[in-house]
């Protein structure tokens, strides 16, 4: 193995013993050089200016500073990132790209979570888990059996918008069901989706034919709103919206007029704005079911995301290609 390194953390300190537990330290030590308790929220403490000039790697995570010029000028040795989170456009800048930095990310382990927080509200929701719940608790006996004719999952269609990395692992998760699995995604053909275990069609009949909607696009400007109200409404009447991606894809307003009509059903992990004001009229919705913002990485999720890391380092030390490399390129398509 080549000489380690020097290597810097630049995050949020709170996250660096949810991302690095001890033994990943460990591993870490063991490829690059890193000073654990320096890890810098800004670029401008003398300790930090000081580590800046020597770092060649700098590790990454939330709470980062945008990596622009200024900060590239301080650190004249640095030539690479790898970034413990997913996308990395809010910490990357042009000025990185010009550089000619190597850049990484775990967004692969943090689509593994999200995949399976779909899975689960896709399933729940052809059991109409949600509303069931709240009647439950309220009237204390069983529905009777006719109002239950319309559930389960045997040939539920369920249509998956994006082809992203989590879009990707929910159909291969979706794969052990007896459901009927469509998918959008204006990048790929139908030869591909057919190998990923969907059909593909087009945005609007994805909607018009879909029991449960699971939205998995990445937050580009294309896709600013791509379910507005005229194609919320194309969405049948008892289906159920999936939203593990971000808020702005859908109309806000547009979404809230549907669900508070009760025509449609949600599952909303990401709203906008987010979080929800205290008197958004979702929160009291019996066809709402809402979670903050956490079928990403979590609790002890948050290491997986650290061992990419580690493991990217050590491609890095040892001249190998990365696994996980993000190019400037693909930005324009992906989160």
């Amino acid at each position: 193995m080549r000489d380690r390194p020097a290597a810097l953390f630049a995050m949020n300190p709170v996250h660096l013993p949810e991302f690095f537990p001890r033994p990943l330290l460990d591993q870490l030590d063991r490829l690059v050089r890193i000073d654990e308790e320096l890890v810098a929220q800004d670029f401008t403490s003398p300790a930090v200016v000081a580590a800046l000039a020597g770092t060649e790697v700098l590790i990454t995570g939330w709470g980062c500073p945008p990596l622009d010029a200024e900060l590239l000028a301080a650190a004249p040795r640095l030539r690479a990132v790898l970034h413990t989170g997913g996308s990395v456009r809010s910490y990357v800048t042009d000025a990185c790209w010009e550089r000619g930095l190597t850049v990484s990310s775990a967004v692969q382990a943090n689509a593994l979570p999200v995949a399976e927080y779909a899975l689960a509200m896709i399933l729940l929701a052809g059991k109409d888990v949600f509303a069931l719940h709240e009647r439950y608790r309220a009237e204390h006996v069983y529905p009777p059996v006719g109002d239950l004719a319309a559930l389960g999952n045997n040939g539920r269609r369920v249509g998956v918008i994006g082809a992203s990395r989590v879009g990707r692992r929910l159909l291969e998760l979706l794969r052990p069901y007896d459901l009927r699995v469509a998918l959008h995604d204006p990048y790929i053909d139908a030869a591909e989706a057919g190998a990923l275990g969907a059909r593909l069609l087009p945005l609007d009949e994805l909607l018009r034919t879909s029991d449960v909607v699971s939205l998995h696009a990445p937050e580009i400007p294309a896709t600013h709103r791509m379910l507005d109200r005229e194609r919320l409404a194309l969405i049948p009447d008892g289906s159920v919206l999936v939203n593990t991606s971000r808020g702005s894809l859908i109309d806000p307003v547009a979404l809230t007029d549907e669900l508070v009509s009760g025509r449609i059903g949600a599952v909303l992990d990401v709203t906008e704005p987010e979080p929800l004001p205290g008197d958004s009229p979702l929160h009291r919705l019996p066809n709402v079911f809402l979670t903050p913002h956490i079928a990403g990485s979590v609790g002890n999720e948050l290491a997986r995301l650290g061992q990419t890391v580690v493991d990217e380092a050590g491609r890095l030390v040892e001249g190998r290609p990365l696994a996980h490399e993000v190019r400037h390129a693909d930005l324009a398509h992906v989160a």
